[in-house]
């Protein structure tokens, strides 16, 4: 008996523990990752040479602070003169080039406020019959795919678990698509926990609209 109510002391603070371990890990990447962006200042004028002692976290402020400024500058017609003046440069070099459109096409349209990208969640068959994955709607195909296939077709990101930054691209018609009333917050986490954590109460999925 005594063994049974050690295992579930043991087990308790485990659960209690364990989740602000893996936050303490998660955060303490980001900032050192962040900081990192103090190489971009000149030796001389780096914190750790100006007052002799490192500062972590510095590199979160700097980089908030770069951002702030970027977007000011930005923002007027100066700025985005600048900006072009910058693209119409790297246009000019072939590989950096189709590298930097592909990105800045990506960016666009996940943070466009009428964009449907990763906004949706679906449920799809996959990998075959019977098996079923959550997908994130991207958009709509080219009219190129679609002609071939001769219906609507979507690109969906299926993500791995428990990494949902990694997955798989597929192209499925829109008939085979589930909508779920599932929000993408929800998704990763069942994702992220190898589906433990149940959303709220599922309403009957509908088919997608885009």
């Amino acid at each position: 008996m005594k063994s049974k109510y050690l295992r579930s002391y043991l087990l308790t603070g485990l659960v209690v523990w364990l989740p602000i371990l893996v936050t303490f890990v998660v955060l303490r990447f980001i900032v050192d990752i962040l900081d990192n962006t103090m190489a971009l200042l000149p030796k001389a004028y780096q914190p750790e040479q100006l007052l002799g002692v490192h500062l972590p976290g510095l590199g979160v402020v700097l980089s908030l602070a770069l951002l702030l400024v970027t977007g000011i500058i930005a923002t007027n017609i100066l700025g985005q003169r600048l900006v072009i003046f910058g693209e119409a440069l790297l246009a000019r070099i072939p590989l950096v080039r189709s590298i930097y459109n592909a990105a800045k096409q990506v960016i666009q349209a996940v943070f466009a406020t009428n964009s449907q990208a990763f906004r949706k969640v679906l449920l799809i068959e996959y990998p075959r019959k019977d098996l079923w994955s959550l997908a994130f709607l991207t958009g709509k195909t080219s009219p190129e795919l679609c002609a071939h296939t001769g219906e609507e077709m979507l690109s969906l990101f299926v993500p791995t678990t428990p990494n949902p930054t990694s997955g798989f691209l597929l192209m499925i018609p829109k008939r085979d698509a589930i909508e779920l009333s599932m929000t993408v917050d929800e998704a990763l986490k069942f994702i992220i926990s190898l589906g433990v954590m149940q959303g709220p109460p599922p309403s009957i999925g509908s088919e997608v609209k885009i």
